[in-house]
């Protein structure tokens, strides 16, 4: 099996190192490295990116659960923010060595933590992998969100959603609403263009949220901040939405 360098992003090397997502999508330019500006004010509260020395994405973000842009209660836990293996390095173990790093780099945690769903939701990671690394659900929320935990002894907290978290539905009553972080590369087109013409084109009104600190992200009303939409006051979907499928997920 073909070996690759494992690098960890840095203050150092964030300008000259690619972060995997979207470095070849130019509508995405802006994003990419609104990515990167937010990973530098990240690495201070041990936010942690490694990846493979590849030109794909093959890569893994965790950081201590209580400096999370997550709505979640896991003290002394290490988050797993994204983890992504793509198309022709899936199978090679190359999942399990990133997995394998955090693992060694959360030694003096009580455990891992990861926020994944029912069911294969596009930018999400797959419960799959984690339940055969002996991780257990310890919680959910509206519709479909899970809590996935692998404690370190018998005497660690187990994890939980905020209760704000939990019901899928938004403070805004009426008409679409969306609310995004800079943690992906791809939510400021897709929130600022894609979803504002597509909204426009139905005359359906739209308000845009940016969730900027990691206290707004911990207090969201979904485990998803990343980016998530909602109407009419009910959380839709966590997949980012273009002109050809908007329909798919709003009905008027």
């Amino acid at each position: 099996m073909e070996t690759y360098e494992l690098i960890t992003l840095s203050t150092e090397n964030i300008d000259r190192e690619h972060i995997c997502c979207a470095f070849t999508n130019k509508n995405c330019a802006e994003g990419y490295q609104a990515k990167k500006d937010w990973l530098a004010t990240q690495f201070k509260d041990g936010y942690t990116f490694k990846k493979f020395n590849i030109r794909g994405k093959v890569f893994i973000e965790y950081v201590p659960a209580e400096k999370g842009w997550v709505p979640i209660v896991a003290p002394n836990y290490m988050l797993i923010n994204c983890f992504w293996v793509s198309g022709k390095y899936k199978g090679n173990g190359l999942g399990t060595q990133l997995y394998e790093a955090c693992l060694e780099d959360a030694k003096g945690k009580d455990g891992l933590v990861v926020v994944t769903a029912k069911k294969k939701q596009p930018f999400m990671s797959e419960k799959k992998f984690f339940h055969k690394k002996g991780f257990q659900l310890c919680d959910t929320a509206l519709p479909y969100f899970e809590l996935w935990y692998k404690p370190f002894h018998e005497k660690a907290t187990i994890p939980k959603f905020k209760d704000i978290a939990k019901l899928g539905c938004c403070d805004v009553p009426k008409g679409l609403s969306v609310y995004y972080t800079n943690a992906c590369p791809f939510t400021e087109y897709y929130t600022n263009i894609e979803l504002v013409e597509a909204a426009k084109k139905r005359s359906i009104p739209i308000q845009i949220h940016k969730l900027t600190t990691k206290e707004q992200a911990q207090n969201h009303f979904v485990p998803h901040t990343i980016y998530s939409v909602f109407y009419n006051g009910e959380f839709i979907t966590q997949q980012m939405l273009t002109e050809k499928s908007f329909d798919k997920y709003i009905n008027i």
